[in-house]
């Protein structure tokens, strides 16, 4: 069986092209998700690695679609490998039931590994950058230590705290302890 996924990152987005195009694609049965990459128990994802079974493809229309890392890539696909299911990718031209797909596969994700590596020391030499010249200084404060310290004198819990003002209990110990 050919079974295809579909996701968008937010409930803002369509699914429509992505849709259409698994459709073309011969996808007979197509999970789809809106939600975030990052978020690996995703209820289209787990339903569509719970359905597949040996001898069926998964397509997806591009690789980002599918797996947000090349660590989690790498696990999915260890996962269908384990079950014996295919997993074939539109627009990068991946097919991993061949040799030459696995390759590709493995030198596409070293590469977007390299490119988010590089992104990350860019950014972190521009954050520090800007340190040094007092530009920035993290983000503001979003709880009145004030507060928090009126209300732990008045022998609240900081589980206490944390409810009053919205916020994670740890958050609270951080504040008392400095």
């Amino acid at each position: 069986m050919i079974v295809g996924y579909a996701r968008v990152s937010t409930t803002d987005q369509c699914l429509d092209v992505q849709m259409d195009e698994l459709t073309a694609h011969g996808c007979e049965r197509i999970f789809q998700d809106q939600a975030s990459g990052t978020n690996r128990a995703r209820v289209g994802l787990v339903e569509m690695m719970q359905f597949v079974r040996d001898g069926d493809t998964i397509v997806v229309s591009r690789l980002d679609r599918f797996a947000r890392s090349l660590t989690d890539l790498f696990q999915l696909l260890d996962e269908l490998s384990r079950k014996g299911v295919a997993f074939q990718c539109v627009h990068q031209s991946i097919d991993t039931s061949s040799s030459t797909g696995k390759l590709t596969l493995a030198i596409l994700g070293a590469v977007a590994e390299f490119e988010n590596d590089i992104r990350r020391e860019r950014q972190r030499a521009g954050i520090q950058k800007a340190k040094a010249n007092g530009i920035y200084k993290g983000r503001r404060a979003g709880i009145d230590i004030e507060r928090v310290e009126a209300m732990a004198a008045q022998g609240m819990t900081a589980s206490a705290i944390a409810r009053e003002l919205g916020c994670h209990r740890q958050s609270i110990y951080r504040l008392l302890a400095a």
